[in-house]
């Protein structure tokens, strides 16, 4: 359970901009690419990032399988395509909630503590701890560019007493612009019904 929480954390800590950390930084303008992983006890899991202000595109292997998720937050939307089978499911955007990963439940401290280069980049580097209104807590170290892309945090969880570490690392960041075909639906993908048979295949591809 606590390991199902910090995967939650650390995938919407990975998409979030410094601004949705802190009141202290401007929102990222910037569009850029990048290599991503995720560490945690039950291991790691790696994507390519591409990103912009309002959309973003995660390719991964979910399963052996290739998996692709293009966020619009400019259409409040977001797609989960199958490449292998051609299909993808759409699901509507965010909403808030009271849910364990939904930040606005959080209490959120963030303490600069300077520069620092990491991976031959010159970034700032933050303390930051979260505290739950259920008692979850979250603390650790986040390391964000110039442009305030967070491109690393390591950091340990804490819930009912149970304690579970996972990190997070961007490499390989290209800013950029990027191609605007990157956050469409390629051409001859069939959407997938969410109903109870287009679950049962979802769950299908996913434990290949």
């Amino acid at each position: 359970m606590l390991t199902r929480l910090v995967l939650c954390l650390a995938l919407i800590i990975a998409t979030l901009t410094t601004a949705d950390l802190t009141l202290a930084i401007d929102r990222v303008n910037v569009e850029y690419s990048a290599d991503q992983i995720i560490e945690s006890e039950e291991g790691a899991t790696k994507s390519r990032i591409y990103s912009t202000p309002t959309k973003e595109r995660r390719e991964m292997s979910q399963g052996g399988a290739a998996m692709m998720m293009i966020t619009r937050h400019d259409k409040n939307v977001s797609w989960t395509l199958m490449p292998e089978e051609k299909m993808y499911m759409e699901a509507p955007g965010n909403k808030t909630s009271q849910d364990k990963t939904d930040l606005s439940g959080y209490h959120i401290e963030q303490t600069s503590l300077g520069e620092e280069t990491v991976n031959g980049v010159v970034m700032n580097k933050s303390k930051i701890i979260m505290t739950g209104n259920d008692g979850t807590k979250m603390g650790g170290f986040m390391w964000t560019t110039k442009e305030g892309i967070l491109a690393k945090i390591d950091a340990l969880a804490v819930e009912k007493g149970q304690k579970a570490r996972f990190k997070m690392e961007q490499t390989n960041i290209k800013i950029g612009k990027q191609p605007a075909e990157l956050f469409e639906i390629p051409k001859g993908f069939e959407k997938l019904d969410m109903g109870g048979m287009g679950m049962d295949m979802m769950k299908g591809m996913m434990g290949r």
